[in-house]
Order: C-alpha cells, then structure tokens, then sequence
C-alpha cells in the first residue's frame, strides 16, 4: 500500500477509537461518497453502478447468486478460470444441475472467441463467466472480444478483474459486461478485505439482486414483500469496514493520478524483461502462454517445490508467491507441474530489483546442483 492509503485508513481508525463507529461513518460521509467516485472512475462507469463489498470472490459470487439457475442451464467459461469460480460453478453443478462448459484454447493460449460463440449459441446458456487475468499465470484474456460474442447472442457477461485492476485499463463500456469483481489489493495497492461489484443499468433494469440480500441491499415493506435498492447497493450488506473502503477508494485515486495505462505499462515491461532473463536461466521453464501478457511471472525451477523456494527467497528480501496444481488443475496438467513460483512487478520496482531476483534464483539453482 501507499502511504496515502494507510494515512487514510489510520485516521478512520483513529475517529471511530475516539467516537465511535457509526459517528465516524456519519463524520466521513463524504470521504465515502468520494471513495465510490474514485472506483467508478477507474472503470469508466458512474457511482450508482459500484457496490463495496468484502473482497472480489465475494463480489463475484454476489453476482452468480443474482441467476435463478435451474438444471439444464448451462454456464460458459474458459479452462483458465480462478479456482473459487470453477468451484462456485461446479457447486452449482451438484446443487442445482448447472452444465459447466469451457471454451477451447487459441494454440497460442487463452480462450478462443469462435469456441465461446459455438457455445453461447445454445438455448440453454445463461451466463459467460470469464477471468481477465488468472492467479496461475500471466495469460491476458480478450475480454472485449468476448463482451462483444456475449452481447451479439443476448447472454450475460461477468467478467473477474480482479488481477487486472490497476494494471490495465478498464471501461466496463467497452467489455460490454453486466458485472466485473475487482479487489482494492494486488495491483491496485489498496487494503486486503474489500472488494467491488460493478453492476450495469442493463443488470439493475433487469431486475437483477443478489439470492441473500440484505438490509443495506432491500427495503421490508411489508411483511411478505420486499423493494431492491434502485442502484449496485442492492448488492452491498450493511455491515462493512469504513477504513477499508476509505482505503480502496484512496488507493483507486492514487492509481488515476499514476496513470494505470502508464504505471500498468510499466509493470508489464518489467515483467517481459524478467520472462526473458529467466528464459536464460538453465533449470527455469517459464509457463506464461498466450498473446498479451500481464505482469504476473510464472515458472518451474527444476528440483523445487514453489512454497518452499517462495519461502526462501522472502528470506533473502524478495517476495514471491506458489502457485499450486490445485489452484488451476487443468492449466497445470497441461503445463505438466505441481507447482508454479510467481513473480509479480509493479511499477515502482527497478531493473535492478528484477536483476537481483534472477540472480537470486541462479543462485539457488547453483547450489542444488552441487548439493545433488
């Protein structure tokens, strides 16, 4: 996080230690108007059309539960999805008799849009479900081209940006989406535990809500009936964080004032000089595939297992993360590994932070040589 992100959280923090909480709520009312502002801009879309919520599987979810999936209706989604979303819909398979089916692959990686048309052109396809940018790799999915098949055949479209958000540039118009989940961490550099639900006025004249809603989301007015929210709210609950969401909607700010195309751009150049240098290294294979990459760095290093290389390396000051076969078991069956090391530049890294990293990692390849 920046330190205008945790300047503004403190602060909220400090109001509702001295005053309480709903008093600091009521006290930066307009802080959180601002906030909501922040967000929208950032997606090119207007307030009404923004609900908070605890993080983006929560967001997405939320959205999911809007369908009345009866069985027999079909979902579309690619073979790259996040895993909480491959989970949700094969719940919704067991539960409900939802038919989960997934897009080809190009050859060149990422979902083919002459195979999600194929699909959509069933009767039975009640959502298209895509994630922009995966956990388990660098992949960039054509999410506008995929907006532009989903609203030709008249289907819904949720779109997962949540490793996209505030390293590439979103316009919620141009993916032609119904709903996009995002998250204030990551690449946006906000606080964990919030999220967001983007929610377009064609989802809200539907008359789409969530199948929980809550009191934040619904008026009781009467005792069997009940009014939705007339904006994304209907999707919120009551109960939140105000520090978080000052937080999300600082960080969402400091990401215009960068620039998200500049600063992404950034990140994702780093990200190819690092992808190159490694493919340098002997006992690394780099996993990324497809066209467009982001700036999310997966490899296998021969001999390792990527928790416990993950965990070494923060020993040595540089942050990675594992990626397990579990996270994304079809990609990684394909890519033939149990485990993938992440490494994801920012911006605001150097060209000698990527050196040392590699450096680092040649170093450990060394010694495991000798060791064997």
């Amino acid at each position: 996080m920046s330190r205008d992100v945790l300047d503004v959280m403190v602060a909220h923090l400090n109001r509702e230690a001295k005053f309480g909480a709903y008093e600091s709520a009521d006290d930066a009312e307009g802080a959180v108007a601002e906030a909501y502002a922040s967000v929208a801009r950032l997606l090119r879309a207007q307030p009404r059309n923004i609900a908070v919520v605890e993080n983006s599987t929560v967001a997405f979810f939320q959205a999911l539960s809007a369908f009345d999936f009866k069985p027999g209706d079909v979902i579309v989604t690619t073979r790259n999805d996040y895993i909480s979303n491959q989970l949700a819909y094969l719940s919704l398979a067991r539960r409900h008799g939802v038919q989960v089916r997934r897009a080809a692959d190009l050859p060149s990686g990422g979902a083919d849009p002459q195979s999600v048309k194929e699909l959509l052109r069933d009767s039975h396809v009640r959502l298209l479900a895509v994630t922009w940018v995966p956990t388990n790799s660098g992949l960039m999915q054509p999410v506008e081209t995929l907006g532009e098949v989903a609203e030709a055949a008249g289907v819904p479209y949720l779109v997962d940006g949540c490793q996209a958000v505030g390293q590439i540039p979103v316009d919620v118009a141009k993916l032609r989406c119904d709903f996009f989940s995002g998250t204030a961490r990551k690449f946006l550099r906000g606080p964990r535990g919030i999220g967001f639900l983007y929610v377009s006025d064609r989802a809200l004249q539907r008359g789409d809500f969530p199948l929980y809603i809550d009191m934040r989301g619904a008026d009781w007015v009467s005792a069997d009936d009940f009014a939705p929210a007339p904006d994304a709210r209907r999707f919120e609950n009551w109960e939140f964080a105000y520090s978080l969401l000052l937080g999300l909607g600082e960080a969402a700010r400091y990401a215009l004032a960068v620039g998200v195309e500049r600063g992404g751009g950034r990140a994702r150049d780093l990200a190819a000089t690092l992808r190159r240098k490694l493919a340098e290294v002997s006992g690394i294979r780099v996993l990324d595939r497809g066209s467009d990459l982001a700036a999310l760095v997966t490899m296998e290093v021969a001999g390792w297992d990527a928790t416990e290389l993950s965990k070494l390396l923060r020993t040595r000051g540089i942050n990675t993360s594992a990626s397990l076969r579990a996270y994304a078991v079809i990609d990684m069956d394909e890519k033939r590994v149990s485990s993938a090391l992440r490494l994801s530049p920012h911006y605001y890294n150097t060209e000698e932070e990527i050196e040392r990293a590699v450096a680092e990692l040649r170093s450990v390849i060394a010694r495991s040589s000798t060791a064997s």
